[in-house]
């Protein structure tokens, strides 16, 4: 198995998992991709938005907290298998490789697996978890955000995260990097670049790559069907996280000022698949009248910083 591999395994899959993988490379060159492409002004428009994004971790701990004292993982195991919850697959693969390489082929299947299935898994939570009038509450616009505080908030949340947090330095700081290069406006063909071939021609090494490591005596097993279903449970809290806390937000604001809770649902890191559910959700639950894509962009980039800060949590207290 390519976990086991050592620097002089020979092979064009041996090369690109120890010099990709094993090295932190690949999964901060896509977020630097990810960077680039996404946009942070729905977050900046609305700053309380960041709150539900962080909420909507809450399927990484509770997973982790199952996988270590329900089932048996030790403790980096657990924390692999927790990070499922933050949709995030980069942040899988990263977070895997360094803690427990040997879950990586199924901790990134359950990632990915889950991040397509968004479609299928949020709307019946946010059905169950808000009222019809909930749904159709149609919030207010987003204060407008000024290219100052667009291009401030990069190298701010940067620098903050990585002292505050080291081992997040990796994906926080390439995210950022890659939105500083979107934003400042004179980097345009390495925002094309970056956003475009970069980001696909990673994607195809790490998918190859982790796909090599899927040998039948490792991954068809009952440990790979638990991981599955613990990574379906960590979503759906996940899910159920933001959702809830958007409620529990509503009760300290004003009439005028309340916030649909089913944006609370995009606080996982699927961007930006996550926003688009809920709002062809609440589009479909209001006929057409309250359409909230861009309020609920705020918290799904929110959940992308989310899931990462929290990789980088694990790994200072485990490695």
């Amino acid at each position: 198995p390519f976990a086991e591999m050592g620097s002089n395994d020979s092979g064009i899959i041996a090369l690109i998992y120890n010099t990709g993988i094993k090295t932190e490379l690949l999964p901060p060159i896509i977020f630097l991709g990810v960077g680039v492409l996404t946009d942070f002004r729905p977050l900046l428009g609305r700053p309380i938005t960041f709150l539900l994004g962080a909420a909507a971790q809450l399927g990484i701990i509770m997973a982790a907290l199952g996988a270590a004292y329900l089932f048996g993982f030790n403790y980096k195991e657990a924390a692999v298998i927790g990070i499922i919850g933050g949709a995030d697959g980069p942040t899988s693969i990263f977070l895997a490789s360094k803690l427990a390489p040997h879950l990586l082929g199924p901790v990134a299947l359950a990632a990915y697996s889950y991040m397509s299935l968004v479609p299928i898994i949020q709307p019946p939570i946010m059905r169950l978890f808000t009222t019809k009038k909930e749904r159709a509450i149609d919030m207010p616009q987003a204060k407008k955000v000024s290219q100052t505080a667009v291009l401030i908030f990069p190298i701010f949340t940067g620098t903050v995260a990585s002292l505050a947090i080291p081992s997040s330095a990796p994906l926080i700081g390439m995210l950022m990097f890659g939105n500083l290069i979107r934003e400042s406006g004179v980097t345009d063909r390495l925002k094309k670049t970056a956003g475009g071939p970069m980001i696909d021609i990673v994607t195809i090494f790490l998918g190859l790559t982790v796909g090599a490591t899927m040998d039948a005596g490792r991954f068809l097993t009952l440990q790979t069907l638990m991981i599955l279903g613990m990574g379906a449970v960590a979503f759906v809290f996940s899910t159920m996280g933001g959702v809830l806390f958007a409620k529990f937000i509503n009760l300290f604001l004003s009439k005028d000022k309340k916030i649909n809770p089913c944006i609370g649902a995009a606080g996982v890191s699927a961007v930006p698949m996550a926003a688009r559910v809920v709002q062809n959700f609440v589009s479909e639950e209001t006929d057409g009248k309250v359409n909230p894509l861009m309020a609920a962009m705020g918290p799904n980039v929110a959940g992308v910083i989310g899931s990462a800060v929290a990789a980088g949590v694990f790994l200072s207290l485990l490695l």
